[in-house]
């Protein structure tokens, strides 16, 4: 798999995208059930968990790392022969973020805010969503992506 897109300048380029695509087929086949990954972007930096869509619009908005060009996050299995020190992660389990059960009650609590990859409701409703409803929404989004002890 080519990953020279990853240093295309133009994000909105074919092969840009593709690789988008390419990057998250990836990402689904070797966590498969898994809800959130870490984004590669370079303003996640691989340290922020997301949606996969919302890992797509983030590499489409900010890039994608130029040096994460082995996805070993994202189980990609390193090659023996490109590094001596590589191990094998044949009996490696999937990757689970053990936030996914916290965001699925913020979006039990928060229907309003469960979209699909077009960003609209699953019954393509409009719905006027309150200020101070939004605005708890987002406090509690904000303090789900905090990690609780730094550093750990």
């Amino acid at each position: 798999m080519s990953i020279r897109w990853i240093q295309n300048p133009n994000r909105c380029s074919d092969e840009y995208l593709d690789g988008i695509e390419d990057f998250i087929e990836f990402a689904r086949r070797h966590n498969p059930g898994a809800t959130r990954i870490q984004c590669p972007c370079r303003r996640c930096n691989n340290t922020l968990w997301e949606t996969i869509e919302n890992v797509g619009f983030h590499l489409v908005r900010n890039g994608m790392i130029e040096t994460y060009s082995i996805w070993n996050l994202h189980r990609e299995q390193l090659n023996h022969t490109s590094s001596s020190n590589a191990t094998r992660m044949d009996s490696v389990e999937p990757i689970v973020d053990p936030n996914d059960q916290v965001m699925d009650i913020i979006q039990d609590a928060f229907p309003f805010a469960s979209t699909n990859i077009n960003h609209e409701r699953e019954d393509d409703v409009p719905t006027l969503i309150d200020s101070a409803e939004f605005e708890q929404y987002e406090k509690l989004l904000k303090n789900a992506n905090q990690e609780l002890y730094p550093g750990c």
